[in-house]
């Protein structure tokens, strides 16, 4: 991949057609992918790191809760809801919610996640948003002035509705996310899991099922129209 493009996506659920890799780890993936397919598990290679993956933990009333109001094609779907866990992440999970309450400023000007895309959709796998700075997952913004490094690997991708940052290689997050569609073991340790969906699933089920063209991305626009704090 040339220097000169960036490119913020996670591993491929299954391999896909034969196209360019945008993803530092592609090659390992796709083996992961297939050794999973065919009833194998992902390895462990973590394990001996110092992390230790644990199961989303129980709602804890402390965490911030946001909203992203969703359309599709210039209709309203309704609003997903999202606790973040900053008791686990505490800063992954302030970069999202600043960027959800357009706390953080450049210029002056309020950025953040209103009026970006879910540029990505995955069926069966994830959905992927976040990039309000070029708006097709080559875009980097983050709150500390630029990616930041993986806080944690404690949380792992274990149910549908599980937030996760984007990334392309270790510590390289930046505004970019993605939500689970279904489990995803084989990205524990590789990418942050920072929230959930606690309301709303049903959204993102609506958003899971839109067609999609080539790269994986939406027919009809997918839009956060509105974002906040609860």
């Amino acid at each position: 991949m040339p220097a000169a493009i960036r490119t913020t996506r996670v591993p491929p659920q299954r391999p896909p057609p034969a196209r360019r890799s945008t993803c530092c780890c592609a090659r390992a993936c796709l083996r992961q992918a297939r050794h999973v397919a065919e009833g194998g598990r992902w390895p462990r290679s973590g394990s001996g790191s110092g992390w230790v993956a644990m199961a989303v933990l129980a709602a804890n009333p402390n965490n911030p809760v946001v909203f992203f109001d969703v359309s599709i094609g210039g209709q309203e779907i309704g609003r997903m809801k999202v606790e973040l866990f900053a008791d686990v992440v505490p800063k992954t999970a302030e970069n999202f919610r600043q960027f959800c309450t357009g706390e953080f400023r450049k210029d002056g000007v309020p950025i953040g996640y209103k009026g970006s895309t879910f540029h990505r959709v995955i069926k069966d796998f994830m959905i992927q948003g976040g990039d309000f700075v070029n708006g097709d997952g080559t875009g980097v913004a983050s709150i500390y002035r630029g990616p930041f490094a993986d806080e944690n690997f404690k949380l792992r991708h274990s149910a549908p509705g599980l937030l996760s940052m984007a990334n392309s290689g270790p510590s390289t997050n930046g505004c970019q996310f993605f939500i689970t569609c279904s489990k995803c073991d084989w990205l524990d340790g590789k990418h942050v899991v920072f929230g959930k969906i606690v309301d709303g699933l049903l959204v993102m089920r609506k958003i899971e099922n839109v067609p999609t063209g080539p790269n994986n991305k939406p027919k009809l626009p997918v839009v956060i129209s509105q974002c906040g704090e609860m």
